[in-house]
């Protein structure tokens, strides 16, 4: 039999892996084996650790997006199973990414067909995002440049159905504006109003993933230039330290001020812009996870942990946001240091990598259907 391959695409701090948890999790209880592969331009993932932990197999790949390592995309997605490929793949690629029709599901239709069954493409946005980009109020902006708001609509524009995330947080009228924005980007394109984190919507996913629907209709007319330089106005910081406490240490109360200090650093010191800010705080059995996804959202403890413990942890940062990743780095290494000295802990062995995406260089192009 073939593998099911669905790809969730959407901008970052969109909701995608707690969509593709709640996707696992339905799949899982329907009794099929099923494996994730997680993206990013760099290792030590948040999202990886945080899916592993609610005890889903995940393959990661590190290093570019899925369209410029396809070959380690197929590479990973083989090694996952018990020596047989899962009934269900699900993967995640890298929220500034667009254009992955051409480069990851027509390919995978293409040179792997009799692997892979391709679902249709879903993208999932932030009701934030659709509304500040798709129909601002006069005189305000995004934070965001023009061409990262150009990868914002492309997405869009390649889906095969699209979804509104965050519904249990819109008003009927709200989320009917954006609808009939949606309709003028990509018009004629399913639209699902789902919360990923409430679990809402779901199964009307997985109504469109299990549809006859032909996967990869949209290829999109895309500038790589412009692309590219949306891309690279992201500054991208991958943060992993060992916190030893002193005395008991808080999890939840830890990773939420930690997340709290570096989203207010970023806006006190700069101009920068937060598409997704995210830490999680790890114990030999149990992990806490909080994020902020704008400049103007409060800390959202996504996995709590409730508990308080005395022995050693490992915390990782995950930032990413609209400035110099120097100054980025500078920020989550003050702040980690600073909450962990107020919890009375030390943070050593700390480890960091800060970039700005490359151009990308997908490995194929299809641009025919």
């Amino acid at each position: 039999m073939k593998t099911k391959f669905i790809l969730i695409g959407g901008f970052l701090g969109a909701g995608k892996t707690t969509l593709v948890g709640q996707l696992a999790k339905r799949y899982t209880d329907e009794g099929k084996s099923v494996g994730i592969v997680t993206n990013d331009q760099a290792a030590d993932l948040v999202d990886t650790h945080n899916l592993r932990s609610l005890g889903f197999e995940v393959g990661e790949v590190a290093g570019a997006c899925f369209c410029c390592s396809f070959d380690n995309l197929v590479e990973t997605c083989g090694k996952l199973g018990d020596g047989q490929m899962p009934e269900i793949l699900i993967a995640e690629p890298v929220g500034s990414c667009t254009d992955l029709v051409a480069t990851v599901i027509l390919p995978l239709q293409q040179l792997l067909g009799e692997q892979f069954e391709l679902a249709p493409f879903g993208v999932l946005l932030k009701p934030s995002h659709g509304q500040k980009i798709l129909a601002p109020q006069e005189g305000s902006r995004s934070g965001f440049s023009p061409q990262a708001e150009y990868i914002f609509q492309k997405q869009l524009e390649e889906a095969d159905y699209l979804m509104i995330g965050r519904a249990d947080q819109l008003s009927g009228e709200a989320a009917d504006a954006l609808r009939d924005r949606l309709g003028q980007v990509a018009p004629d394109v399913p639209v699902v109003l789902v919360s990923p984190k409430t679990g809402t919507g779901v199964d009307e996913v997985l109504g469109y993933i299990e549809s006859p629907m032909i996967a990869g209709r949209r290829l999109l007319d895309i500038d790589y230039d412009t692309y590219a330089i949306g891309e690279a106005e992201l500054g991208w910081v991958n943060l992993t330290a060992d916190v030893t406490p002193a005395g008991e240490l808080d999890l939840d109360a830890f990773v939420g001020e930690l997340v709290g200090d570096v989203a207010r650093s970023i806006s006190e010191s700069c101009d920068g812009q937060i598409a997704h800010l995210k830490a999680s705080i790890i114990a030999d059995d149990t992990q806490a996870v909080a994020n902020v996804v704008s400049n103007d959202s409060p800390v959202d403890i996504g996995l709590a942990s409730g508990r308080t413990i005395t022995t050693p942890v490992r915390v990782i940062i995950n930032a990413r946001v609209a400035m110099d990743p120097d100054q980025l780095e500078t920020i989550c290494t003050s702040s980690l240091k600073a909450i962990a000295s107020k919890h009375n802990a030390q943070a050593i062995s700390l480890s960091a990598h800060s970039l700005r995406p490359g151009r990308p260089t997908p490995t194929h192009r299809v641009t025919t259907s």
